[in-house]
């Protein structure tokens, strides 16, 4: 079969993905891993020939893991299309027995993080470092962490199409509900822009950057959703039950949950090394 992938047809499998309650990220992602196809493509017919084409120029260029997740993209609008003879299989990958050290935050790396914020008088910042890695939250969460909802000791957050409870330490309400009354907010959500807005994904993740040479933290480890994965390992090591951190995260699935509580390759060879099984 030969199938031409119009600007109409992309259009409607946009409104599809947000009828289905994708998030805007994963939407913009699924578009623009389609556009890269059609720019492969240049706009003319596809057959599977074609797609297998795709499949071995992303084998070659990109990491396995973004060809997969380029593929996905793929195989979803395909299936969308009523297309299914075009769809390829994804390329198999070894899962991960441990988190690469590189990239794994520890616990006093986080700890300098907030400090070296703190002493640049950044205590937005450190608030939000602070909440993210004791609540699991998503950095486009934020905006669930109003004033009602400190008061509240806990905030109803709705995303990918779920809805979960989370919590706020009491040490972590005292600080909040400090901070609201030093900036005089009684209501609204408390991480937010001069202008008023609540703080966006990249403005975080551009000022924990900036964190980085001053608090002696490899620029690799210092983004937000680290500081989640970082609330998983804590919680597993203490709770051992992947299912309730499942919950916590807002996982539908254990097997994306235990992504995140993978241990480091130091720990694996600190086990190794007490098995001592070399005479």
């Amino acid at each position: 079969m030969k199938e031409k992938i119009t600007p109409s047809m992309l259009a409607s499998f946009r409104q599809h993905l947000f009828s289905e309650e994708r998030s805007e990220l994963t939407v913009l992602k699924y578009m623009r891993d389609l556009r890269h196809f059609v720019c492969f493509s240049h706009g003319a017919p596809v057959d599977r020939e074609k797609v297998l084409a795709y499949k071995a120029f992303l084998e070659r260029e990109y990491a396995v893991a973004s060809a997969n997740s380029m593929l996905a993209s793929l195989n979803s609008f395909f299936r969308f299309a009523g297309w299914e003879p075009l769809r390829v299989r994804q390329f198999k990958v070894q899962k991960k027995v441990f988190c690469p050290e590189e990239k794994e935050l520890s616990r006093e790396e986080f700890v300098r993080l907030c400090r070296t914020a703190e002493k640049r008088g950044d205590s937005r910042l450190n608030l939000i470092l602070q909440t993210i890695c004791s609540t699991g939250i998503r950095v486009s969460e934020l905006r669930f962490v109003t004033v009602e909802a400190v008061a509240a000791g806990e905030t109803m957050v709705s995303c990918k199409g779920k809805t979960r409870t989370v919590f706020f330490v009491r040490e972590l309400r005292k600080r909040l509900s400090a901070y609201c009354k030093r900036l005089g907010l009684d209501a609204g959500p408390v991480f937010v822009t001069k202008n008023g807005k609540p703080v966006d994904r990249v403005s975080v993740w551009r000022a924990m950057k900036r964190l980085c040479e001053e608090a002696g933290v490899s620029p690799g480890k210092v983004f937000p959703h680290n500081l989640r994965h970082l609330f998983a390992r804590v919680f597993y090591s203490q709770e051992r039950d992947i299912v309730k951190l499942a919950d916590l995260l807002g996982h539908s699935s254990v097997e994306t949950t235990r992504i995140y509580v993978l241990s480091s390759g130091a720990e694996h060879r600190r086990k190794m090394e007490r098995m001592r099984l070399i005479l």
